[in-house]
C-alpha cells in the first residue's frame, strides 16, 4: 500500500471511510511502518525518486507554460480562482466535490471494496497483520510529555478550546525530529524523513491532547486514557467520554471527511506556507490551526449548530417551512450569513454533507436537529439563489455535523473545531511530507499596492 502513492493515500483512505469504521483499518495502517511489505517508511523512499524525476520533468518541459489570466479581481478577492500551488494528496471538483488521488466520495463508496460486510472500504484491504502493526505503532507514538499538560493547564480554564489545543501543539515541538536533523546539518535530500517521523508522531498524539482539553474544560479535568483494543477514531471518542459504538462509528466518519479538501483552504495553505520556511510539523501545524479557529473557516461548524439552536429557541422544533423561510429571511436581512451554507470552490451541495446525511437517515432519522437541518436544506438554497449574491447556495460539510455530534451527547459547541483540527492533520502533514521529499521551495509571492494597480491598469487600458 505504499503510504498509498505515499502519503498521498492518506486522502485516499478518508475518502473511503466515508461511511462507517472502515478508517480504523484504513487511517491506521496507513501511518505505520513496520516490516517489510508493510514498511511504510520503506515503501516510500522506494517511490519518492519516481516522483522527483516526475516534478523535474514537468519543469524542465513545461515550466514556462501559463496556467490562465490573473485578474484584478482575483488579487483583490482573495486569490480566488488564481491557481498557484500544489497539492498532491486531494482535489476539489467545483462539480463534484473534492477528490482523493482522482477519486470522488461517491466513487470510493462505489469502487473500493468495504473491509467487512456493511462496513467502510479500503482502498486496498489491508491485512489483519497490517492492521495490528498499524495500531501498535500509533498507540507505540501515543504518548504526550508532561510538559505539555503543564502548558495547556497555564491558560485559563475560560480559553478557547481551540486556543488551548494549538498550546499543546506548539508544547510537543520540542520533540520535533527534524529540527534535531537540520541542526545537526541533515542533507536535504532527507528532509523528508524526520518530516515523516514528526507527522507520524504528531498524528498519533493529537487525540490525547485533543480530548484532555476537553475533559479539562469540561469534565472537571477528569482524564480519560487510551484503550488499547480502540482503533484511532474509536479511541478519539472513548477518551473524549463516549464508548457508544455509533459515536464511535460517527468519529471515525468525521475523521474521514476533514482531513483533507486540497491545498488553497485556510489551514491547509497556512500549513503549507509555515513549512516551505523548513518550519517542522508541530510548528506548521500549530500555524494551521489558528488558521483553521477563524469564524470563516473552521469555527462555522460551531456557528451552525448555534444557529440552529437559535431557530428552535425563537420557533420551536416543529417549526413549519414557511416559518422557517421568515427566520432565514430575518437572518440575512440582519446582516448575518446563514451559516453552514455555500462554499469557495464548490457549486453543487458538498458530498461531505451527503454521507453525514446518509449516517443520520440510518442512525437517527427522527432526532428534531436533523428533520430541522432537513428542512433547511429545502428552504435556504432557493433564498440564497433569489438573493443573487451567492454563486454556490447549497449545504456545505458544516452545515450537518454540529448536528450528529449533539445527537450523541458532544453538545459543547465551542469544541468542535477541535475535532475538525485532529482530522485536518492527516491531509497537512501527508502533503508536508510530500513537501520535503519533492524540495518544495519557500512561498513567496509578490504583492503590491493599490497605487500599482491603479498605474498599471492605467498603462493597459
Amino acid at each position: 500500500m505504499v503510504f498509498y502513492r505515499s502519503v498521498s493515500l492518506l486522502s485516499k483512505l478518508r475518502s473511503r471511510g466515508v461511511q462507517q469504521p472502515g478508517l480504523r483499518n484504513s487511517v491506521r495502517w496507513l501511518q505505520v511502518q513496520t516490516s517489510s511489505d508493510t514498511d511504510l517508511h520503506y515503501q516510500l523512499k522506494e517511490l519518492i525518486p519516481e516522483q522527483q524525476e516526475r516534478l523535474k520533468k514537468l519543469k524542465s518541459e513545461y515550466g514556462k507554460v501559463q496556467l490562465g489570466n490573473i485578474t484584478i479581481d482575483m488579487v483583490l478577492g482573495g486569490m480566488r480562482g488564481m491557481t498557484g500551488l500544489l497539492w498532491e494528496t486531494s482535489l476539489l471538483d467545483p462539480e463534484e466535490g473534492i477528490r482523493f488521488r482522482g477519486l470522488s466520495i461517491p466513487e470510493c463508496q462505489k469502487l473500493l471494496p468495504a473491509a467487512k460486510p456493511g462496513e467502510n472500504r479500503c482502498l486496498k484491504v489491508p491485512t489483519k497483520e497490517q492492521v495490528d502493526s498499524l495500531s501498535k505503532e500509533l498507540r507505540n507514538r501515543a504518548t504526550v510529555p508532561d510538559h505539555v499538560y503543564k502548558a495547556i493547564d497555564a491558560l485559563p480554564i475560560t480559553a478557547h478550546p481551540m486556543t488551548q489545543f494549538a498550546t499543546g501543539v506548539m508544547a510537543l515541538q520540542v520533540q520535533s525530529e527534524f529540527q534535531k536533523a537540520y541542526e545537526k546539518g541533515i542533507h536535504k535530500s532527507k528532509y523528508w524523513e524526520p518530516t515523516y517521523e514528526d507527522s507520524l508522531s504528531l498524528i498519533a498524539q493529537l487525540p490525547i491532547v485533543a480530548s484532555y482539553v476537553y475533559r479539562r474544560i469540561y469534565k472537571n479535568g477528569q482524564v480519560i486514557p487510551m484503550h488499547d483494543s480502540l482503533d484511532y477514531g474509536g479511541n478519539f471518542a472513548h477518551m473524549l467520554g463516549f464508548d457508544n459504538p455509533a459515536m464511535q462509528e460517527l468519529m471515525r466518519l468525521y475523521v474521514t471527511i476533514h482531513s483533507d479538501h486540497e491545498g488553497g483552504n485556510v489551514s491547509a495553505h497556512t500549513g503549507h506556507l509555515v513549512a516551505s520556511a523548513l518550519s517542522d510539523p508541530y510548528l506548521s501545524f500549530a500555524a494551521a490551526l489558528n488558521g483553521l479557529a477563524g469564524p470563516l473557516h473552521g469555527l462555522a461548524n460551531q456557528e451552525v449548530l448555534l444557529w440552529i439552536k437559535s431557530v428552535v429557541e425563537e420557533c420551536g422544533e416543529n417549526v413549519s417551512k414557511e416559518h422557517l423561510k421568515e427566520y432565514v429571511w430575518k437572518t440575512l436581512n440582519s446582516g448575518k450569513v446563514v451559516p453552514g451554507f455555500g462554499h469557495g470552490v464548490l457549486r453543487k451541495t458538498d458530498p461531505r454533507y451527503s454521507c453525514q446525511r446518509e449516517f443520520a437517515l440510518k442512525h437517527l432519522p427522527d432526532d428534531p436537529l436533523f428533520k430541522l437541518v432537513s428542512n433547511l436544506y429545502e428552504v435556504v438554497p432557493p433564498i440564497l439563489l433569489e438573493l443573487g449574491k451567492v454563486k454556490n447556495p447549497w449545504p456545505n460539510v458544516d452545515a450537518h455535523s454540529g448536528v450528529l455530534l449533539n445527537h450523541y451527547g458532544l453538545t459543547e459547541a465551542r469544541y468542535y473545531t477541535v475535532l475538525f483540527g485532529v482530522s485536518r492533520s492527516i491531509g497537512i502533514c501527508a502533503q508536508l511530507i510530500w513537501d520535503r521529499a519533492l524540495g518544495l521551495p519557500l512561498e513567496r509571492p509578490k504583492s503590491v499596492t493599490m497605487e500599482w494597480l491603479e498605474n498599471y491598469c492605467k498603462k493597459v487600458a
